[in-house]
């Protein structure tokens, strides 16, 4: 089967579902919407009632379909259309499930899809598809004013923004809109160049960043617009563990530590592997439609791409291999030291509202990856190791400590001469004096001074402390060594902890219970076997009792092991694999 044949097998059993889900009662609020599963509201965002539209348009305009021009499932489709249009607010925004009331770029998200699909059925020409398409395009033309005028959240949404603005450029030709276009584009793109998006999201949106940046480059005349795209797809074919899923450990965003496959870059790679006949492309694209479990949500809609492009039903370009053997650094030669420096001159007091300001842009994140072994060496995240061998599963090492409290995060990473790396991170932490008299406000000397009226800013420090800790991870010929240290001579509790997936057994003589999900490993060897592979460790420590430390939670689902030291500390963990743990990889440069 052809992954187009898997494509149209896959949503017609979607287009039934959708069927089964859109609420019929005419006296409902919903009518006309398709109720999520899981809450049993019907939304209008890009993963509610517009997804399914575009399932059910695929269907009516793909001729393999079984739905193919059915009328009952036009019905829904008519239904589903006018449903969008009651639950569009005036403004021309709509409100998805969750924050973003009155959202532009939710708004934008279900532009993209849903211009797509009023392209589709304009193409296709089946008069008794007129009233569905009319309201589309009416729901579309009614968005103009937010996306005119709308602002974003985060990173990724301006991007959105853009790309919406240009299939209603396309659509309308009115100029406004491409000139609000040129204005997200003014602010410049934030890619790295190893690839890297601001959200170091793996799972979600760096796939969102590369599809949207697609189409505006081909609406808005722009194919510069590519290159980042070009770049972000080639570091993701060094983001790939053995079994196809994604690297998310060091995720800025929800798919954090979460399972994720590649099948959101099947488009994005399917279109630049047609466009520029590059074979890794090809790789990509082919990994990730085996890996499309649905069609997608808008506007990254797999078989809507297919019908709109059919020259990437049987992609020309053959497929490389994606490598397999490797040891590279991403954003090593990024100057990250510089960029955070001028963030004081921005003006904006390292406060945003309602997202964040992404300070872990462009850290160094190294990748190994040895046939069935793959590991992640990470910063700014709060972890620094993953390490995978076949079905085991070292998900994550971390280090506490009382000092923040919490996580630290390791800022910098070195390349060693030995071929491995050196973490470190330095934390600081002080107290303040009292705010100078020609700093007072007038409440200081009213009856009452409340707290938060005070200049806190302009305080002096007083007895700054300092904590630095420093990790060396070198690879080994049976696995890793991790060395892990603080040479702070005041007793400060640290915890040093090892998460492994909840998959097969773990066994060790020096284990004791803790909390749930969690048991100090005091001693000794410990190992995790999981089928036929497994992943063995030396060290072990309890030096105090501590089953946690404040700001530090570990997941319930998983089994972790707890190392409790105290400073100063200077420990070594020996991690060995099953058959041998070889890493013969070569270095790429």
């Amino acid at each position: 089967m052809s992954l187009y044949e898997k494509l149209v097998a896959m949503n017609d059993r979607c287009v039934q579902d959708g069927m089964d889900n859109q609420v019929l009662d005419n006296e409902s609020r919903f009518y006309g919407g398709v109720a999520d599963p899981a809450s049993g509201v019907a939304w209008p965002s890009h993963g509610g009632t517009p997804m399914v539209m575009a399932l059910w348009a695929s269907a009516l305009a793909g001729k393999d379909s079984r739905f193919y021009r059915e009328p009952e499932l036009l019905r829904r489709l008519e239904l589903g259309a006018r449903y969008m249009l009651r639950f569009q607010h005036a403004d021309g925004t709509i409100s998805p499930p969750w924050t973003n009331m009155h959202s532009p770029p939710d708004t934008a998200f279900v532009v993209s899809g849903l211009a797509q699909v009023y392209e589709l059925l304009a193409a296709d020409g089946w008069e008794p598809a007129r009233q569905a398409a009319d309201d589309i395009r009416l729901f579309l033309e009614r968005t103009i004013p937010a996306l005119l005028t709308g602002g974003c959240h985060t990173p990724n949404h301006r991007w959105v923004l853009t790309a919406a603005l240009g299939f209603m450029y396309t659509l309308t030709g009115r100029p406004e809109l491409k000139e609000r276009a040129e204005a997200w584009l003014a602010e410049g793109i934030d890619c790295t160049g190893d690839g890297e998006w601001t959200e170091r999201s793996n799972g979600i949106y760096n796939a969102v960043s590369d599809i949207v940046l697609i189409y505006a480059a081909e609406r808005l005349g722009k194919p510069e617009l590519l290159e980042p795209v070009r770049r972000n797809l080639r570091m993701m074919a060094y983001m790939i563990h053995p079994d196809g899923e994604v690297v998310t450990d060091y995720s800025g965003r929800q798919d954090y530590g979460s399972k994720y496959g590649m099948g959101a870059y099947f488009l994005a790679a399917g279109l630049m592997a047609s466009l520029d006949g590059d074979p890794l492309f090809a790789a990509i694209a082919r990994l990730a439609g085996e890996a499309l479990e649905h069609p997608g949500w808008l506007p990254n809609n797999a078989l809507l791409g297919l019908l709109l492009h059919p020259e990437l039903r049987d992609c020309p370009v053959p497929p490389s291999e994606l490598p397999d053997e490797y040891r590279v650094v991403v954003n090593g030669g990024f100057p990250r030291g510089r960029y955070l420096g001028g963030m004081e001159a921005a003006g904006h007091g390292g406060k945003i509202y309602h997202s964040r300001l992404h300070p872990d842009f462009g850290a160094p994140v190294a990748r190994h990856r040895s046939g069935p072994t793959s590991a992640t060496v990470m910063t700014e995240t709060n972890s620094f190791f993953a390490l995978r061998h076949g079905a085991a599963k070292l998900l994550a090492v971390q280090v506490a400590a009382s000092f923040e409290p919490g996580f630290v995060k390791l800022k910098r990473l070195e390349e060693l001469e030995s071929g491995g790396y050196r973490l470190s991170a330095t934390e600081k932490k002080g107290y303040y004096g009292p705010v100078a008299a020609r700093h007072l406000p007038e409440s200081a000397g009213g009856p009452v001074s409340p707290w938060y009226l005070l200049p806190h800013h302009l305080r002096e420090a007083t007895h700054e402390q300092r904590h630095e800790v420093e990790v060396e991870l070198t690879e080994t010929g049976q696995g890793w060594r991790i060395r892990v240290r603080c040479g702070l001579p005041d007793i400060l509790m640290t915890q040093i902890s090892f998460v492994f997936g909840a998959e097969g057994a773990l066994t060790g003589e020096g284990l004791a219970d803790a909390a749930d999900g969690t048991q100090f490993w005091r001693e000794g060897t410990v190992r995790l076997a999981a089928g036929e592979d497994w992943i063995e460790l030396d060290g072990g420590a309890r030096e105090h009792r501590a089953r946690t430390l404040n700001n530090a939670s570990y997941p319930a689902d998983c089994r972790t092991l707890l190392v409790n030291v105290l400073t100063p500390y200077d420990t070594t963990f020996e991690i060995r694999l099953s058959g041998n743990g070889r890493h013969d990889g070569r270095r790429e440069e």
